[in-house]
């Protein structure tokens, strides 16, 4: 294996494990909430607007079908509701409910604690230099060309 080889490996490995300690992390969070992380993955995607199955599916870089079948459990449960999207007649626009929020809202006292917990570690420059590095990181994975 060459350098470029050996950096890619590292990258990857510590990428999984990373992935691996903030699902750990989410759980944590999310249980006392009463909500799952899938549930806050795809509630978290709509805080901001609603938005169609697909564009949530890619902005958390998980399949359409995961979020169309997490969707659907949030509905059931008024978590999140359907809306009619003006942009396209079929695909429908998930929106969070008040419920929703109110769910959001109960992972927020922990997740503070935990993250000044981090920053306490890493120091608040520290850690916004790794989010840099890793948002940098994504977009150059992003770049690849994976047609072959």
């Amino acid at each position: 294996m060459n350098r470029d080889q050996e950096l890619l490996a590292a990258a990857a490995l510590t990428a999984f494990k990373l992935n691996g300690q903030f699902l750990e992390l989410a759980e944590h969070l999310a249980r006392p909430a009463g909500v799952t992380v899938a549930w806050w993955q795809v509630l978290g995607a709509v805080l901001g607007e609603p938005l169609p199955v697909p564009a949530i599916a890619r902005e958390m870089g998980i399949t359409r079908q995961a979020v169309q079948r997490t969707a659907d459990v949030l509905a059931e449960r008024g978590l999140a509701e359907y809306r009619d999207n003006p942009a396209h007649r079929r695909a429908k626009l998930v929106a969070i409910t008040s419920e929703g929020r109110a769910a959001i809202r109960g992972i927020s006292p922990h997740h503070a604690r935990h993250a000044a917990e981090l920053v306490s570690v890493l120091g608040a420059d520290q850690l916004t230099e790794a989010v840099a590095a890793l948002t940098k990181l994504s977009g150059a994975l992003d770049a690849l060309d994976l047609s072959d």
